[in-house]
């Protein structure tokens, strides 16, 4: 229906992901990284040895608010302790390391830990420092690996743009936005007999001008102009508007301009 809005509420999701930042050197880009979990319904943000200390002006500036609205963030000494009480812990990096363990796409990283999570499990992300991302030892720790599939010349993501591709990821999952939808307002979409009236006069009319002027090429000129009106999905104050215009055009009046 017309109006609807088919969202879920940005409220904080049961069993939602925890985001875990092992060793942020800046301030900003925490900051970043909480702004962009709060645009996903994401709250449990985690520190491990953040450079510069906890709180953080500059964090909590470039999070516009973000920071206020979700728990307070916990900071901890190690990941091992960051990531107490996960059942399934997965790390983004860039390198391959070597290591056997599943790799995910951050769209089939998302549908796992959505998975997880509707069967009770307490799920986390790790995201490492900007200049050296996870150490191996960080990335034992996980139960699978997070590749962003990107220019293989340049990858290097900033540590916000790193959670906001997963985070959005994950919000597309429980997401019911359609894909495509046409915002008519107090207006209905035209009928198909309705729109079938206005081709019929507006046909007439090119028909008395002297439109139609080569009768081979009339048959595809008429489709092209059914396809036209077709694809415009006019509503019913569209179709009297152009009603409108062939009145003015012709100087006739009807009645399906009312």
């Amino acid at each position: 229906m017309a109006g609807t809005d088919h969202r879920i509420q940005t409220a904080p999701l049961a069993n939602a992901p925890a985001i875990i930042l092992v060793d942020p050197q800046m301030g900003e880009n925490i900051g970043a990284a909480a702004r962009a979990m709060l645009n996903a319904a994401l709250v449990d943000l985690r520190l491990v040895r953040p450079r510069d200390g906890w709180p953080n002006k500059k964090a909590a500036d470039m999070a516009v608010g973000a920071l206020d609205r979700m728990p307070p963030v916990q900071v901890y000494n190690s990941v091992q302790d960051a990531v107490a009480g996960c059942h399934y812990v997965l790390a983004t990096t860039a390198r391959p390391r070597d290591m056997v363990k599943p790799v995910f796409t951050p769209k089939a990283a998302a549908a796992e830990i959505r998975h997880r999570a509707q069967a009770g499990q307490q799920t986390a992300i790790l995201f490492g420092a900007e200049r050296s991302g996870l150490t191996n030892d960080d990335v034992a720790l996980a139960n699978g690996v997070i590749t962003i599939p990107l220019n293989p010349a340049f990858s290097s993501l900033n540590l916000g743009q790193a959670v906001l591709l997963m985070a959005y990821e994950w919000f597309q999952l429980q997401d019911g936005t359609p894909a495509r939808e046409l915002p008519v307002g107090g207006s209905s979409p035209i009928p198909h007999e309705k729109l079938e009236e206005l081709f019929v006069r507006l046909e007439a009319e090119l028909e008395a001008n002297n439109f139609f002027r080569n009768p081979d090429q009339r048959p595809t000129m008429v489709r092209n102009l059914r396809n036209l009106l077709g694809r415009a999905e006019m509503t019913e104050q569209e179709a009297r508007t152009f009603h409108g215009v062939i009145s003015a055009l012709t100087g006739k009046k009807t009645e399906l301009e009312k």
